[in-house]
């Protein structure tokens, strides 16, 4: 595959896709991880004289309509914070072409503004290549997703390649993988199991235990109790059946539970046997909390994507920072992935404590499941 740092890219119109899908409250960024990790690619345009375009997401706004709490407004202060001295501007209408000079940088609004981006769009495909003379992909956390600025752009545009973080990614995720030891312990929180059903169904082939908390846990409690006004998806408790038939599915006992769903709310212990209408679970358990930190501990190889619960609640965060910091002492070789996990590890300090941080959720899930991703398999055609 060609590589960004390889190519001369003097005077070349680049359009960067990255990953600076960053966590964000009120306009202020949470964790800048994201943005941090794709500062060395940028860089490197930069030294090589490129006409730099940067385009990114930002969470799942209504595609084709704008809506400023998805702004990538802040995202673009932040960038001009930490190249001070470039010339760098941010625009909101791009698709019928950009002025821009050698070493300066262009941040584009919301590729998810568009319409039919996350279709894979072939006129918004041919749209965003028109804009470049190469397309360097280094956004490893969509690298899963057929979408028009990750992998569509690459039928029209006259030269592509991948990142230099991107390729970092991939190395080292194959490293892992050929030389994970058992027991693997894999440990997937979030809201829902319709957006991960494939992949826990992939990742039940190789790892020894799955323990599970957040909303996924939910529709599997569901199959044995009532879960009052819980987050929970009805239409996958048959799907779920099959997967925990498979005997490696941990759930929790115990909930921290509430009847309201607010930064005060106040918490209660219960059995998830004894969840009443009127309660929502928002974290795990001192009971599931022992028993979960009990097999992490027997782990060799612990791949973590997810968190315990609505850990952004302080009375709903023990669950998370339990299962973070037992992962983080642990003698396991671990793998985290996703945008709340990393947003989790910075919140409870923990960076240097685990093996490898990714910055994909479901890419490097899936990227574990098939050992390759869509945009690899057209970059290798090339």
């Amino acid at each position: 595959m060609l590589h960004m740092k390889d190519l001369d890219l003097k005077n070349k119109r680049v359009f960067i896709r990255l990953d600076l899908n960053v966590p964000l409250n009120k306009g202020k960024i949470i964790s800048s991880e994201r943005i941090d990790r794709a500062l060395p690619t940028i860089k490197l345009a930069l030294k090589k004289n490129a006409k730099i375009i940067i385009a990114s997401h930002l969470g799942r706004p209504t595609e084709g309509q704008y809506d400023k709490k998805f702004s990538l407004f802040p995202i673009f202060i932040y960038l001009k914070k930490k190249l001070i001295g470039v010339n760098i501007t941010f625009i909101k209408k791009y698709l019928k072409g950009i002025d821009i000079d050698s070493h300066q940088i262009v941040v584009l609004e919301n590729v998810r503004f568009n319409l039919g981006e996350t279709t894979n769009n072939i006129d918004l495909s041919k749209k965003y290549a028109n804009l470049c003379d190469i397309f360097v992909m280094d956004a490893f956390a969509t690298a899963h997703r057929i979408e028009s600025s990750t992998y569509g752009i690459c039928d029209f545009v006259k030269q592509s390649c991948i990142g230099p973080l991107l390729y970092s990614e991939i190395k080292i995720l194959k490293s892992i993988l050929n030389k994970s030891k058992h027991p693997i312990v894999t440990i997937i929180g979030g809201a829902k199991i319709s957006t991960k059903f494939k992949l826990l169904s992939s990742l039940l082939k190789i790892t020894d235990t799955m323990l599970l908390g957040g909303g996924i846990a939910n529709t599997f409690i569901s199959m044995f109790h009532p879960v009052g006004k819980s987050l929970y998806e009805i239409n996958f408790k048959n799907k779920a059946k099959i997967l925990y038939k498979t005997k490696k599915i941990f759930l929790p006992i115990d909930s921290r539970v509430s009847t309201s769903y607010s930064i005060n709310s106040i918490a209660t212990i219960k059995s998830v046997s004894n969840i009443l209408p009127n309660e929502e679970i928002l974290d795990i358990g001192n009971e599931t909390i022992k028993k979960y930190k009990k097999i992490i501990k027997q782990a060799k190889t612990i791949l973590w994507n997810g968190p315990m619960g609505v850990f952004e609640f302080p009375n709903f965060r023990k669950g998370t920072e339990e299962i973070a910091k037992s992962i983080a002492n642990s003698t396991a070789f671990s793998v985290a992935g996703g945008g709340d996990t990393i947003a989790v590890i910075d919140l409870f300090n923990i960076y240097n404590k685990i093996s490898y941080i990714s910055t994909g959720g479901g890419a490097f899930l899936e990227f574990i499941e098939h050992k390759t991703l869509p945009i690899l398999e057209k970059f290798k055609k090339q």
